[in-house]
């Protein structure tokens, strides 16, 4: 197992927008977290399919994430895990919605909408193997997210 500490890199622009128009909901829907190598980040990038199409190659997701809260601006969550898949370096993580914002099902990545980004900090990039991932938030802010 390795642990992994992160820090804010880049949030997607598509998250302002989500956020205040209701289609990205923090504590409702399913928010899970991806290694992924060969992405260069791009505000602009909307959805999982913009990352992929982009050359991000995806190397295992969490499950949702579980004990979500948003309190005072800021969005956190239980630590999770990753099994990741190939034996590869250069690992990023990126965070996204997977369903739709009222929650149910995962939607196809094409709909699953992208909320940041992390490639650099304590334990990044990654260099998983293969095996499980921790992925361990920060203990204090800007814990997963803090927007304003």
């Amino acid at each position: 197992m390795r642990e992994v500490v992160t820090v804010s890199n880049g949030y997607f622009t598509g998250l302002a927008e989500g956020l205040m128009d209701g289609s990205i909901d923090l504590d409702t829907a399913s928010v899970k977290v991806s290694l992924v190598r060969g992405y260069t980040f791009s505000a602009a990038h909307r959805t999982v399919s913009d990352v992929t199409g982009a050359g991000g190659a995806i190397n295992g997701t969490s499950a949702a994430l579980t004990g979500k809260t948003v309190t005072g601006g800021v969005f956190d969550a239980d630590d999770t895990t990753i099994s990741a898949t190939a034996s590869a370096s250069n690992h990023g993580l990126l965070l996204f919605q997977a369903s739709a914002s009222t929650g149910g099902a995962d939607v196809a990545a094409s709909s699953q909408r992208l909320i940041a980004w992390y490639d650099t900090g304590t334990g990044l990039p990654i260099q998983p193997g293969t095996g499980t991932v921790t992925v361990t938030w920060p203990a204090s802010s800007p814990r997963i997210l803090k927007v304003g």
